[in-house]
């Protein structure tokens, strides 16, 4: 239970965030996407969870901050092709 509880509060915060950002400002998505992944490079120091697989930090990592750079991307040159 503690392990779901810690889990749940950054879940949370995430998934707020994210909601935030879809509705505001899509940079904000970009922003907590890299978070997270720096967040689970840094997730058995923070978390005990011994449920999470030892390879799924690095893995989610990966995922996230593609995520963001891909998402940056695009935001990018949609700004990029408004200002012509």
């Amino acid at each position: 239970m503690p392990a779901l509880a810690s889990e749940s509060v950054g879940i949370a915060g995430f998934i707020l965030v994210a909601v935030i950002g879809f509705k505001r400002n899509l940079w904000l998505v970009v922003g907590v996407l890299f978070f997270h992944g720096i967040f689970d490079f840094f997730h058995a120091d923070v978390i005990v969870n011994a449920g999470v697989p030892a390879w799924w930090p690095m893995f989610c990592l990966a995922y996230d901050v593609t995520a963001a750079g891909y998402l940056d991307g695009i935001l990018l040159r949609r700004r990029s092709a408004f200002r012509s």
